[in-house]
């Protein structure tokens, strides 16, 4: 857990509803500054909802989330969401951009200088794992699966966002690839400092990155902890996603 226990996000009995029927109910916490909080579950748990709640892709129908201290609902949307990096399992880069172009984006928007887009988009190759004058030329057909999702990040960190949401962004990776990708990014997310929602309904996955993992059920956080604390949780879920960890680890 991060030193300082600032919170950077807080969700304060959260529902979000459509039509009529919650897909989430209830959320009472927090993700404090420099955590890596994962949300594991199935699928329809609720989490990439509860993700989308933080940079206001969706607005709670009761309740509020809270973003540096002000309800989202008081933000203006564009600014809440440079100050939050989004990367997604199809990671939605600009084919006709080169991957310069495409990791320097918001910086650009932003309005800074040329040469310091330039200077920030190597740093971040570097950061990543691609050598920028190997890589920062090419366009992403060129690249692989995994490069394009190192190139992904490297554009989510690229104005310094404190906050970054990733929701199953490994998934489509096959296996040998993403266990080095997440390995780097643990390492990468330590070394910055930053705050990291984290969505997967890979229980491996959320053993290698969380410092905390927020288990979905139905729509409800059911369990908030760290590592050792969900090990000895006595919830029906949890004991399903530990029962699969051991299946996998019998079998090998």
């Amino acid at each position: 857990m991060p030193q300082n226990h600032q919170i950077a996000v807080e969700f304060r009995d959260v529902t979000f509803s459509r039509n009529h029927r919650p897909l989430v109910s209830h959320l009472n916490f927090s993700i404090f500054q420099g955590e890596a909080l994962v949300l594991l579950g199935r699928s329809g748990s609720g989490k990439t909802t509860t993700m989308k709640l933080i940079n206001r892709l969706l607005t709670p129908t009761e309740g509020e989330v809270l973003f540096d201290g002000v309800p989202t609902t008081q933000w203006d949307e564009i600014k809440l969401r440079r100050k939050i990096g989004y990367v997604i399992q199809e990671i939605g880069l600009f084919p006709h951009f080169t991957v310069e172009r495409n990791v320097g984006l918001v910086p650009a928007l932003e309005g800074w200088k040329p040469k310091q887009i330039k200077m920030r988009v190597y740093e971040l190759l570097r950061l990543v794992g691609l050598e920028p004058e190997q890589f920062a030329g090419r366009y992403p057909n060129e690249l692989s699966g995994g490069q394009r999702q190192r190139v992904g990040v490297a554009r989510a960190l690229a104005a310094d966002p404190p906050v970054l949401l990733m929701d199953e962004p490994f998934g489509a990776l096959d296996p040998i690839t993403r266990l080095e990708i997440q390995q780097e990014f643990r390492r990468l997310q330590q070394e910055l400092g930053k705050t990291v929602v984290f969505v997967t309904h890979d229980i491996q996955e959320a053993f290698v990155l969380a410092s905390r993992i927020g288990l979905m059920y139905g729509g409800e956080l059911v369990v908030l902890g760290t590592k050792d604390e969900f090990m000895r949780s006595l919830h029906p879920e949890s004991l399903a996603f530990l029962q699969c960890l051991r299946s996998l680890q019998d079998n090998l």
